[in-house]
């Protein structure tokens, strides 16, 4: 399995941790983590991709050894920022992979996106235990990631709600007793809304998100629930499940983040607020748990929890993500890349709400795309499937302006 099955012998305090993505979302829940328990953690090396303001100021609150910027022209605003520290620093693609690679007790990756993928295998590969926030290097790359971590003895935690709440009630000596797992989903800020109301939806709204705190690009995957998608495809090499035992249930509420259903009819979840840090807390403790400064969850001031399905008409992200699982190849690598570039093109005001599923679609009709044998070959048909996206994505731009 790709996922951690025993329970290791305890560290001792203080863990040593790299984030990778440090001033994301993600990155900046686990530095409050981090800081609010300096006795149980320290840190070898935090990794940015430009914000040399907020990496510098972590690092300096934090200790950390190493400040890495992913934007080598960025290099001397972070040498600056941190002049008179011991943290040593360092920019550039070569950088980041080197941070990946220091030896640590676990690994932060949460780097958003395709752009991801690297470092996440560059700790995989010195076997560290990596908590994976980076959906998309298994999306991407789920057969060569899986066959890295067991090749170099790594353990992978998964960080994301949903995974990690199925984790956390998945009977691993027993899988065979599974049926099936349900990843729930908040529905996104438009779950209500009709297909003519989000012809007219803005980046703004998009990135509304009413019950989680998270970054743009997220935030609008989760409005067209194409973040449901990937989590599909991540969770079928999570789990030992195959792909019609994955389903999708909407609930609003996002109290109850996933299930587990077993073949004696027992249904098994997890619940809590919606809250990132305890996730990230969870995999960070592992295999102990550690207290986390979030709302605790009452369930009588809820009152009510309640689940529909999905809408596959409004929401065809969905089905584009199972149709790719299924086709598998290069095109579970194909529709993250159109979808990234669709998501920024919106982002950016150049193409309408509706359209990123239709930008995907296309993509994927017209890049099947052949099965990655490597690194390289995911990077070649990743840049592929962004250049035809974006021209895509233009033609369809140009159609309604």
């Amino acid at each position: 399995m790709s996922l951690a099955e025993a329970t290791p012998a305890a560290h001792e305090a203080p863990r040593r941790v790299t984030v990778l993505g440090a001033t994301g979302s993600v990155g900046c829940s686990t530095a409050d983590l981090i800081g609010r328990n300096p006795e149980r953690f320290a840190v070898e090396a935090l990794v940015a991709n430009r914000n040399v303001e907020k990496l510098a100021e972590q690092a300096r609150r934090l200790g950390a050894a190493h400040a890495v910027v992913a934007d080598a022209d960025r290099y001397g605003d972070l040498k600056e920022a941190l002049a008179g520290t011991t943290v040593s620093v360092a920019a550039g693609a070569e950088a980041v992979a080197e941070a990946a690679s220091r030896s640590c007790d676990i690994v932060m990756a949460a780097v958003v996106g395709a752009a991801g993928l690297a470092p996440t295998l560059a700790a995989v590969r010195q076997g560290a235990v990596v908590a994976l926030a980076n959906k998309e290097s298994l999306v991407c790359a789920g057969d060569l990631v899986v066959a890295e971590v067991s090749r170099c003895g790594a353990t992978l935690l998964p960080v994301d709600s949903e995974h990690s709440a199925i984790f956390q009630v998945f009977e691993t000596q027993h899988a065979a007793d599974v049926e099936r797992l349900i990843l729930t989903a908040s529905g996104g800020p438009f779950r209500a809304w009709s297909q003519d109301d989000m012809a007219a939806v803005t980046p703004e709204q998009a990135v509304a998100h009413p019950n989680w705190d998270m970054g743009a690009k997220i935030s609008v995957d989760s409005a067209t629930m194409m973040n449901k998608g990937l989590e599909l495809i991540e969770a079928s090499y999570l789990f030992p499940v195959d792909e019609p035992q994955i389903e999708i249930l909407v609930h609003p509420q996002s109290v109850v983040h996933s299930l587990v259903a077993y073949r004696d009819g027992s249904v098994l979840a997890q619940l809590g607020a919606p809250d990132m840090r305890t996730p990230i807390a969870y995999a960070l403790a592992w295999p102990r748990r550690m207290p986390v400064p979030a709302e605790r969850l009452d369930l009588a001031a809820v009152a009510r929890l309640d689940f529909e399905a999905p809408d596959a008409e409004r929401f065809p992200a969905m089905r584009l993500a199972r149709e790719a699982l299924k086709a598998g190849a290069g095109a579970p690598v194909v529709l993250n890349a159109a979808n990234e570039v669709a998501v920024a093109r919106f982002l950016a005001g150049a193409l309408r709400f509706l359209d990123i599923a239709g930008v995907v679609e296309d993509c994927l009709a017209a890049l099947p795309g052949p099965r990655p044998a490597n690194l390289d070959d995911v990077v070649a048909l990743d840049g592929e499937a962004r250049q035809n996206a974006d021209e895509l994505a233009e033609a369809r731009r140009r159609a309604y302006v």
